[in-house]
């Protein structure tokens, strides 16, 4: 009995002793310092040390007898190369466990995704919850606070309720959102194309400042003009755009004239021998984007005209869906390829219209966006005005849901009368 009450008051003292050191030296530890360091430590004390260092620190006792069979191991700091733990070790990533989790849940979320179009910062207003219910029923495990952490790796951030001027809300504003989505899924599981289009805010050519900041040596910033006064000469050109939502690829039309109707739909036409030709070369129908203003806007009769010679010229039938009033940042072009244009471009002076063609053609993404640009040196005149009868003659069907917003345009049979 005596013999026992010895032993377990040294045990005792050698646990204080330990937890005492412990506690001043864990702060400086890393992970493998502290396992080695507890494998030192109970191989000195010798009989129940593995026991007694776990209860004086709360190190695991598999972790200790791991860090004693590397101070065992004959040169296992060479072997380990300084490593912390084994290499492999740790949880595995869920995209390795959960292949394609990241596309369902972009899929999941982009309908409903709000943010700056000028930014690839994004939000969403669907609740974790609900979309880790979704994700379970497609057969991917994962929990609420997962989602999170995915959404936070493919650019969505946790935000403050924040007023927006968008105006009032019109009706069926949200059935249009879910319109546009169901009618672009269901073009491209036939492999049709749907493009989003938009024109890019105007910009100035010549030395004038750019928002945004590049690196240079300290002490030394891009010096330019100190007033934004239009160059007579240079002027400004407007970038038109049209992005392939399928093949994450765009197409812009670098005017320098004015933002028309023409030459929207020129620029379509452009990109359709450039680049869409070769990607769809058994295009039965094309869907196009677009905002309800500007130069292709729903009420604008001339858009409406050039497109029905687009599709004779093309002979496809061309569907056409709008997105409502006051949110055009929701258009894909917006911050699919408008903002990482801007990124691209930010801090550096436009002095040319080939320096925009030039960084608009090197935007790059990490998910493989591809643009081409070009100049459009065509005049295009404002102003133009299509008469009654010649409206009357584009074979336009409007859609049973909201026709002001979604309509299709198809080929004319022209036929000429010889005398």
């Amino acid at each position: 009995m005596i013999k026992f009450l010895l032993y377990g008051g040294i045990a005792l003292i050698t646990k204080n002793v330990i937890r005492k050191k412990y506690q001043r030296l864990r702060h400086s530890l890393n992970e493998k310092s502290r396992r080695l360091w507890c494998a030192a430590e109970a191989l000195a004390i010798g009989k129940k040390g593995v026991a007694i260092v776990h209860a004086a620190t709360q190190i695991s006792r598999p972790t200790i007898y791991l860090g004693i069979k590397e101070i065992q191991q004959k040169g296992h700091q060479k072997k380990s190369k300084n490593r912390i733990r084994k290499k492999g070790g740790g949880a595995k990533l869920i995209m390795n466990k959960q292949p394609g989790i990241l596309d369902a849940l972009g899929a999941l979320v982009e309908p409903a995704t709000k943010g700056n179009p000028e930014s690839p910062l994004r939000w969403t207003n669907k609740g974790l919850r609900k979309l880790s219910v979704e994700l379970k029923k497609q057969k991917f495990d994962v929990c609420p606070n997962t989602v999170a952490l995915l959404l936070k790796k493919i650019g969505y951030s946790l935000q403050l309720n924040r007023k927006e001027k968008e105006g009032k809300s019109v009706p069926d504003r949200n059935a249009q959102f879910e319109h546009i989505n169901e009618k672009a899924m269901a073009f491209h599981r036939e492999g049709q194309p749907v493009i989003s289009v938009d024109t890019k805010k105007k910009e100035l050519i010549g030395n004038y400042k750019n928002g945004g900041r590049e690196y240079r040596k300290k002490g030394d910033p891009l010096e330019v003009n100190a007033y934004d006064f239009p160059d007579p000469r240079e002027g400004k050109v407007a970038p038109y755009g049209v992005y392939d939502i399928g093949k994450n690829k765009g197409w812009v039309g670098v005017g320098i004239t004015s933002d028309t109707a023409q030459f929207a739909v020129n620029t379509i036409r452009n990109w359709w021998y450039k680049m869409g030709k070769k990607d769809y070369p058994k295009i039965k129908k094309l869907m196009i984007t677009a905002d309800c203003g500007g130069s292709n806007g729903n009420r604008v009769k001339l858009w409406k005209w050039e497109l029905q010679q687009l599709a004779n010229e093309l002979d496809v039938d061309i569907h056409v869906c709008h997105f409502p009033p006051a949110t055009s940042k929701w258009n894909k072009i917006e911050h699919k390829m408008f903002s990482y244009i801007t990124l691209n471009w930010r801090g550096v002076p436009l002095i040319s219209k080939e320096t925009v063609v030039q960084l608009i053609g090197s935007t790059k993404t990490e998910k493989g966006l591809e643009i081409q640009a070009q100049i459009d040196y065509r005049v295009y005149q404002k102003g133009v005005v299509v008469d009654e009868e010649d409206f009357r003659s584009i074979a336009l069907i409007p859609d049973k849901f909201h026709g002001e917003w979604n309509y299709i345009i198809s080929p004319t049979i022209m036929v000429s009368v010889v005398d």
